[in-house]
Formats: C-alpha cells, structure tokens, sequence
C-alpha cells in the first residue's frame, strides 16, 4: 500500500525551544523516503517518530545554517551504522560542500553505505525517483546560497468503464489502449480523462522571489518557512524570511490545496496566531500549523 505523508520532525527556528526541535522533514512518498533539512537532533527525533535509518533514500538541504544542517554529522552516521543496503543520494547547495564534508567527517565512524553525493548549483531538474517522479530545484534569497525543492508525478490517464462499455472495450484490451493510445478507431483519450500527478513543495528560509511562486505553483503541499509574524515583517526581509501572511499570499495565489507553516521563532507563543494571520491573508485551503512528530497525509487527488 502506497503512502504519501509528511513526517515532521522538528519545526524551531534559529533556536530550538522546549518543545521544538530544530528543523526535520520526512516526506514519505510510496516506497520512497526525502529526509529535508535535518537541523541538530534530528536522528533522536526520527527515533522518536518511528523513522528508521532505511526509510532514507534522499537527503535534501536547503542551506548551511546550523538549524538546517547541524543533524546531517548523526544521520549519516546512522545510516552507516544500520548498514542501509540500498543508495542514499545527498542534494545540498555546492557553494557549502566544505561544510557538508566537515558534517560528513565531523568524527571517526566505519563508512558502509553508498552515501551519493549530488550538489546543487543551478536551477531545474535533479533526478528522476524510482517512481518516475522529478525532484527539481529553485534558488531562494537568503543571506546564504538557498535552494528550496520540489517533486513532481507525471500526469497519467483514469480510465472511464462507462465510456470504455460504450464502446465495447474490456478485458485484456483495457491494457492494450492504454498501452498503444488506440484501439480499433477508439483513441486513448476518448475512454479516459487526465489523472493529474501530485506535487510537493518544501520551501525554507527565503524573502519573496521568484524561487518561492515557482516551487509552491499547483502544489497538493506545500511545506513553507512562516518564521515571523506580519507585524515583523520588516525583520524579516532584513534577515532573510517570510511571515506567516507572506507565506499564506504564497499559497493563495498558486493554487496550493494544503498549506503548512513552519520555522517558528522562539520570540511567539501563541501558534495560533499564525493560523489567524495566514487566513486573514485570504488562503482558504487545508492549513496546518506544524508541531514536533507532527504526521500530514497529502490530500487526496481531486
């Protein structure tokens, strides 16, 4: 059985606080597993989670802030300890690969794994997941090199048995149809309708660009950086970040169906009022405000 759900690990920003970790995400999709940005602690948090070390089949960060980065040294030490027996690709900024090998080589440990590495350094297209899914990249405005990503599934075909009886179709020549795009004068297209691919956005530490409306567009999730309210948002173009009516305009305007806040100062202590600040904007689709071993199944499809 297929699942696709966000596993939140930890949602503090700059400082972790009693009860938020420093950053953590794992998006389970299907039989696959994107770890993003595991800030420090991260590798007792999947223990509390549920999360194993061969749940992990990419790694993704964001960007070289502590919060984002400092967990990487025990997740792949973890991963190396538990002998994973299949590839785990790391994807991280190029412009920070001396501190991805001091992480990588933070102490002494025995290498078992085949730990990929493949840095980012432009905008598009990373890889290609064993679902035929893309995993692609976008630069984001932060003091330092940022890059939010974004999985996307093909578009794929629903078949319609009422269409398919009309015109006598069925049996083994259900599969071919679909297999060849036509059969006996019946085109594909006549007994099926678009069966739309999901998508995914992970979006952190960020101003509004570009990068932002391209990763978060027709999103079913879309996983955003709120860490100021709107009253500071003027501290938060300063130091690199979106408020909580930032992120919810954001959603709004790309169509996005489940918005989820995270990467909270420690300075608030209401998470409400990201919830109130984030619907006033006028975003008026699922909305999660995120907490610690927090689980966010993707909506269904449409």
């Amino acid at each position: 059985m297929s699942v696709r759900e966000l596993v939140v690990l930890g949602t503090a920003s700059q400082v972790p606080t009693r009860h938020r970790n420093h950053n953590g995400y794992l998006l389970r999709w299907d039989g696959e597993g994107i770890l993003f940005d595991p800030g420090e602690g991260t590798q007792r948090q999947m223990l509390r989670a549920g999360v194993a070390a061969h749940d992990l089949n990419r790694i993704c960060v964001t960007h070289f802030h502590g919060d984002h980065s400092l967990g990487l040294a025990g997740v792949i030490q973890r991963i190396n300890l538990d002998k994973v027996p299949h590839e785990v690709t790391a994807h991280y900024p190029r412009s920070g690969q001396r501190f991805f090998d001091r992480l990588r080589y933070a102490t002494a440990y025995r290498e078992t794994v085949a730990l990929t590495e493949a840095p980012v350094d432009a905008d598009g297209p990373l890889a290609r997941t064993a679902g035929g899914c893309t995993l692609e990249a976008r630069r984001l405005s932060h003091p330092v090199e940022s890059f939010g990503y974004r999985l996307a599934e093909p578009d794929g075909r629903r078949m319609l048995p009422d269409r398919l009886a009309a015109h006598g179709i069925k049996g083994p020549d259900v599969g071919r149809i679909q297999r060849e795009g036509a059969l006996g004068g019946v085109a594909l297209e006549d007994v099926s309708e678009v069966r739309r691919g999901q998508r995914f956005g992970f979006v952190m530490d960020t101003r509004l660009c570009e990068g932002v409306y391209a990763l978060a567009e027709g999103c079913d999730m879309l996983v955003i950086e709120s860490t100021f309210l709107d009253e500071d948002e003027e501290i938060a173009v300063e130091y690199g970040h979106l408020t909580a009516g930032q992120a919810a305009r954001v959603a709004r305007d790309a169509g996005v169906r489940h918005l989820v806040l995270t990467h909270f100062s420690q300075r608030y202590s209401d998470p409400g009022e990201f919830e109130r600040q984030a619907r006033a904007a006028g975003y008026d689709g699922d909305l999660t405000v995120a907490h610690d071993l927090l689980r966010v199944p993707l909506p269904k499809r449409r």
